[in-house]
């Protein structure tokens, strides 16, 4: 009995020895892999470090982000049955030769799912935050999987202006897809994520880095890089604010655009609104949000807040319906969206993923996703600290 309780004790052990075998395997791999990216050195790091943002070793935000480490360990531990979809969501798949014909109005937006949308304003063609893999993550074998597939090849791309990069996380920069494209487009991306760029091929002459309200122009048009308020990072389980993020506004001969990027709510959109709106389109963020980390994202109600601030007309909701990020229902965010903007008197439109819309002629508001349960705005709130 004691030989037989002394070799279980020793299956026992050596189960956990290769299991953590395997884990430090994992680790060493991730640390060792390309889609890291690269950290900035020299030059890119003396301009980082005459950024106002700049504190000491990396950037922070004017607000403080507050986290409650354990509340977002549980939430994850209890995601709602309706996190990821039964099946794949209703889609439009975008046909290349589409775009070879310029919007009547100037202005046309495509949302591809998450926060990748095709912008097109006053002849000028710009794509944000590209991602076409599988999953998003430093491995390809880790991290959320999208729920439905890239609805245009990459060589299908129509010619663009620039890939506008709105920070460094995972599901905003995607190291395929940047290597995919790197040889055809210009980049416009925060302070220190150039370093990412340049670790994968992109080449120095196509890569603009911006502070925040730093300008770039495209022609007749102007690039605005603006606040966020959020982190980086693409080290496990690590923001390390190695690179900065914002937000960008979008001047045309006759249309202004603004993107959120990711960002809580935060003073500083009123003075984007005053400097840079009022805007024609707004995209801003509404999904994956929790109660344990109010400042990291908008969520639906404080989104609408942040369209009112920034003076937008028309809002199109993006970073939702693509990925499982937080524990919330999946079509939580749009639902929420929907009677904010009911109960505020905004314009929101609700195209399906893959559909082009001109904002300044057609609201679509198609409820193309099924009806399931969801939180309230009163059983669940939403609120950032230090947000006034």
């Amino acid at each position: 009995m004691a030989r037989a309780d002394h070799k279980s004790r020793h299956v026992r052990r050596r189960r956990w020895w290769l299991i953590g075998a395997g884990l430090l395997a994992i680790v060493a791999a991730i640390a060792d892999c390309a889609p890291l990216g690269g950290r900035a050195t020299g030059l890119r790091l003396e301009r980082m470090k005459k950024s106002p943002e700049w504190q000491g070793s990396h950037f922070e935000n004017p607000q403080p982000i507050v986290n409650d480490t354990w509340a977002a360990i549980g939430h994850l531990l209890s995601t709602d049955p309706h996190v990821t979809p039964e099946s794949p969501p209703s889609t439009i798949p975008v046909e290349p030769g589409r775009f070879a014909t310029p919007p009547a109005s100037g202005l046309r937006v495509t949302w591809l799912g998450h926060s990748a949308i095709l912008l097109e304003i006053d002849g000028h063609r710009f794509l944000t935050d590209p991602v076409w893999s599988e999953r998003v993550g430093p491995v390809g074998f880790m991290g959320p999987k999208r729920w439905f597939p890239p609805l245009i090849a990459l060589k299908d791309l129509p010619p663009l202006d620039a890939v506008v990069l709105s920070h460094d996380h995972y599901d905003h920069l995607d190291y395929a897809t940047i290597v995919a494209l790197k040889d055809r487009v210009t980049f416009v991306a925060p302070l220190g994520v150039g370093a990412h760029l340049e670790r994968w091929g992109v080449p120095a002459d196509r890569i603009v880095e911006v502070d925040w309200w730093d300008t770039h122009t495209f022609g007749d048009l102007t690039l605005s890089a603006v606040p966020a308020r959020h982190a980086s990072g693409r080290e496990l389980f690590v923001d390390d604010g190695a690179t900065l993020w914002a937000g960008y506004a979008f001047s045309g001969t006759h249309h202004r655009v603004y993107y959120s990027g990711d960002t809580g709510l935060f003073p500083g959109l009123r003075t984007i609104g005053e400097r840079l709106g009022p805007f024609d389109l707004t995209m801003i963020e509404i999904g994956q949000y929790d109660q344990a980390w109010p400042d990291w994202h908008l969520g639906p109600e404080q989104a609408l807040e942040a369209h009112r601030r920034v003076r937008g007309a028309v809002m199109l909701p993006v970073h939702w319906g693509l990925f499982a990020l937080a524990s919330h229902g999946w079509t939580e965010p749009m639902e929420r969206a929907l009677a904010a903007a009911r109960d505020s008197g905004a314009v929101l439109i609700s195209p399906r993923p893959g559909q082009s819309v001109e904002p300044t002629v057609e609201k679509p508001q198609d409820r193309w996703w099924p009806p399931l349960p969801w939180r309230t705005a009163a059983e669940y709130p939403i609120v950032a600290d230090h947000a006034q």
